[in-house]
């Protein structure tokens, strides 16, 4: 498996999506809104919120939302038990390429794990 510095790919996605950000402003908007209403606190705590994007961004296989959503989870102190318990059962529902994509995340965890 090929890694990669997730921090960099974060500032990446977020260059290369400010000119479609000014072009589609009230799309992009939101999708924006769309976000901070899905992932606020409610019923559902938004730590298992942010679990919830992570195991479905890794049965999807999409390293963005890995780093997004791991930069996320260590801001509201995730713990390394509950991402790995939330790792299991996306592997159960992934297969083969949600563990390739689990190991990303136990490595963007690492990187980015606050010093």
């Amino acid at each position: 498996m090929s890694t990669f510095d997730h921090i960099s790919l974060i500032q990446d996605i977020n260059e290369n999506l400010a000119p479609l950000r000014k072009s589609q402003a009230e799309a992009m908007q939101g999708f924006g809104q769309l976000a901070r209403a899905a992932m606020a606190e409610g019923a559902i705590s938004a730590k298992n919120k942010e679990l919830i994007a992570l195991a479905i961004g890794v049965t999807q296989g999409c390293s963005g939302c890995i780093g997004f959503h791991v930069k996320a989870l260590h801001k509201l102190a995730c713990t390394k038990a509950e991402l790995e318990e939330m790792l299991s059962v996306a592997v159960y529902m992934g297969g083969g390429p949600a563990l390739m994509y689990a190991a990303e995340v136990l490595q963007a965890w690492e990187s980015m794990a606050p010093q």
